[in-house]
């Protein structure tokens, strides 16, 4: 851990480079050929797709017919795509709204009171500009604040903006909110994989689990065909609930090699499955690759909300998931050492759950 207890370098502000007015962006944020977006309008045409878009409403329905028909959709999501938009979700929409407005005053107040917040590596919480440790790094066209939700032990309120105002204690209802929903949908994902309702629940820690807030700022950017405001990566997590700005795309998707933009709907959660339901799951659900695009007119607001298992569990593919001709895919091991990964080297695609594979 002594390498995660300071950056190996000033941390620069990327909406101070976005708001300097400068044309060209600086080479430690310029992206090999491979990794650049396509921008043409025909590529753009072509990249454009709708995940899945799963109406929640019927997941608790009285009726199993419904019921099992949302059921089905999940499942199919899970396994095909790693990623789908729920709606009717159950949180208040208002919520929703103002929660993220609530993030977006705070990323426009000045850089000394953002500042306050600063982070380190040691926990990453607070405010940042930067993932991984590595000296010259590549680094990516964002800022960001991260903060630990549960377990409440973990829950340092002093380190929540205090301006504006109201933004601890839509945090505490937001938060709640999002938690519910989880265990909702962590249900859906055992009663589909044949497993008791609550085995991943429990796999995670009961209510006992881990869970940390992402607010992304994806600052305008003069070159965004030169760069990405978050490399690609799989989440390391459990599962992500993804907030996204309502009026500009960004979130890309890896599909069959290649990269489409997701189309947000209004009021939906961006759900996506996360390395450790993948590892449980013994490789039936899938985390997927995903980046971020940037844009040079709008700056962009996202929150991601990591439900996370307990971080002290050894997380392993369910027995009844295993057998003779599907074997255990993945060795044990904790969510505290397998995330240290990421927050050593920054988003590496999915070398990361790949890397894990029994021998």
């Amino acid at each position: 851990m002594s390498d995660l207890k300071s950056w190996p370098e000033p941390v620069v502000r990327v909406q101070s480079l976005s708001e300097s007015g400068l044309r060209a962006i600086p080479k430690r944020y310029v992206k090999p050929p491979s990794d650049r977006p396509a921008f043409t309008n025909k590529t753009e045409n072509q990249q454009h797709v709708d995940i899945p878009v799963i109406d929640l409403k019927n997941l608790f329905s009285k009726d199993p017919t419904l019921h099992e028909e949302t059921l089905g959709f999940i499942s199919t999501a899970c396994k095909e795509w790693g990623f789908f938009q729920a709606v009717n979700h159950g949180v208040s929409h208002e919520l929703m709204e103002r929660t993220r407005e609530v993030w977006r005053q705070f990323f426009n107040m000045p850089l000394e009171l953002k500042q306050e917040y600063a982070n380190s590596p040691t926990t990453y919480e607070g405010y940042g500009s930067r993932l991984g440790v590595q000296k010259g790094a590549s680094l990516d066209w964002s800022d960001y604040f991260f903060l630990h939700y549960l377990p409440v032990s973990l829950r340092n309120q002093s380190k929540w903006p205090s301006h504006p105002s109201s933004c601890r204690e839509l945090l505490s209802e937001y938060g709640a909110e999002v938690v519910k929903l989880g265990g909702r949908l962590l249900k859906a994902m055992s009663t589909n994989l044949g497993l008791k309702e609550d085995y991943l629940q429990n796999a995670f820690g009961g209510e006992d689990i881990g869970a940390c807030l992402r607010v992304n700022f994806y600052p305008k950017c003069p070159q965004p065909d030169l760069t990405l405001g978050l490399s690609s990566h799989s989440d390391p997590g459990g599962m992500t609930f993804l907030l996204p700005d309502h009026d500009v795309a960004g979130l890309q998707v890896r599909k069959n090699g290649n990269w489409l933009t997701v189309n947000p709907i209004p009021n939906a959660f961006i759900v996506n499955v996360g390395d450790q339901i993948q590892v449980l799951s013994n490789m039936i659900y899938k985390s997927v690759e995903h980046r971020v695009i940037v844009n040079s007119v709008k700056d962009r607001v996202s929150l991601a909300f990591f439900y996370n298992p307990k971080s002290d569990l050894l997380i392993e593919p369910a027995k009844e998931l295993v057998s003779e001709d599907r074997p255990a895919l993945y060795t044990p091991m904790t969510f505290d050492e397998y995330r240290l990964y990421i927050r050593t080297k920054g988003p590496s695609g999915k070398s990361q759950v790949e890397s894990l594979g029994s021998t």
